[in-house]
């Protein structure tokens, strides 16, 4: 149906181009660009059959990206990298005519800040240009406004409470180590949490507001409220909800280890003096830490992602829970990534899918949840991700 130029060669990158391959008559043409081409062609190696082209390409370098697109010719961008690269991206795009897809918002390199707005700016630009942008296609955001579109289209004249409630349940078998990049892993976490309430954000302290959820198959785990960005564009497209909130668990090692990383300033984003030269010490810190690509093997248990909702259906009150648990060991045992690159490059590749096929359509900038969610939702059965719902029952963030 199209061909896909996907850019990052991470474990998200390496699944979107596994699950891409593994649909030929959907995909008909692959290429992987990155930086180091050798990660991509690895990458290619691994799946085989010569259904995956490499390329390298600086994505910061809009002209250099933009000739890349022009030679290529790709229908969709599937865009894997670093979150302070989509701008640049979406500038090439706009730039040689192609459409977009992204799974995190954009954020500046230098303020640790992330918010739709300078993405929702290029609306005008992508609608006068004929061309779609489909914003946070990962699991959350993504899979998650998914299953809130869902409830709203099946389950709710009016929805009023929305928690996402996040668990990483699995064991890497390192003392200190992040699920995907550690520069915005913790840039991510050691923000101000954030929460809408009653038409208003309220702030909070980093990772002040914390509690116990019971999450599926997992048990009760301590989970803290942050800000996520899917929060700010479902108060936007769902203005009944009087309360949205997202949360996410943290072991006390973790929070430990975090804690004095903060305390000594390794987690800062300003460049200080070292022997005449300026570092970052949150990129140095990143450079000590492990890979995440490098933590599948030998990682076990699960995750376990899922929107609990509370709100009004035929003047009656209604409960819904809709979840997925994601075992770490089967994810790498299909792609060679861990559960959490699973979980976010599995629906960039259902969302491009779904782009090819014309299901998902329109000129302009769009987060998922504006699209019919039912292709989708059975798409997530058929490619990895299968979901669970539970209705009118107690909700457990509620307790």
């Amino acid at each position: 149906m199209g061909k896909v130029l996907i850019i990052g060669a991470g474990g998200v990158g390496t699944v979107v181009a596994n699950k891409c391959a593994q649909l030929p008559e959907v995909f008909t043409e692959i290429m992987l660009a990155s930086r180091t081409k050798s990660k991509c062609d690895a990458i290619a190696a691994r799946i085989g059959g010569n259904r995956i082209q490499t390329a390298a390409v600086d994505a910061d370098n809009v002209p250099e990206l933009t000739k890349l697109l022009l030679e290529y010719k790709p229908k969709l961008v599937i865009n894997v990298a670093l979150p302070y690269q989509d701008l640049h991206i979406m500038d090439a795009c706009l730039a040689a005519g192609v459409n977009y897809l992204d799974t995190a918002n954009y954020e500046p390199i230098d303020e640790a800040k992330f918010e739709y707005s300078w993405q929702w700016a290029y609306q005008d630009r992508f609608k006068a240009a004929r061309l779609t942008a489909i914003l946070g296609c990962g699991f959350d955001p993504g899979v998650t406004s998914i299953y809130t579109a869902y409830a709203a289209k099946h389950y709710f004249d009016e929805m009023h409470y929305l928690d996402i409630v996040d668990c990483n349940a699995g064991d890497h078998g390192k003392y200190f180590a992040t699920n995907f990049n550690p520069e915005i892993n913790i840039r991510e976490i050691t923000q101000d949490g954030l929460y809408w309430e009653n038409g208003k954000w309220v702030e909070t302290k980093p990772l002040e507001i914390h509690k116990p959820i019971e999450y599926p198959n997992i048990g009760p785990r301590e989970s803290y409220l942050m800000h996520h960005e899917e929060i700010e564009s479902l108060v936007k497209n769902y203005p009944t909800l009087k309360r949205a909130r997202f949360w996410m668990t943290f072991g006390q090692r973790y929070i430990t280890a975090l804690e004095v990383l903060q305390e000594v300033g390794l987690t800062s984003i300003k460049p200080i003096n070292y022997q005449g030269m300026d570092i970052v010490p949150l990129q140095f810190l990143k450079a000590l830490l492990p890979d995440p690509g490098s933590l599948g093997e030998n990682y076990v248990g699960e995750t376990s992602i899922g929107c609990q909702i509370r709100g009004i259906k035929d003047g009656k009150e209604k409960t819904y829970f809709v979840w997925n648990n994601c075992s770490h060991a089967e994810a790498y045992k299909e792609t060679g990534a861990q559960g959490v690159s699973y979980t976010t490059g599995v629906p960039a590749m259902i969302g491009a899918k779904m782009f090819l096929e014309g299901k998902w359509s329109g000129a302009g900038v769009f987060n998922v949840e504006e699209f019919n969610p039912d292709p989708f939702m059975a798409d997530l059965n058929k490619y990895g991700l299968p979901w669970n719902e539970e209705i009118d029952k107690p909700l457990s963030v509620e307790k």
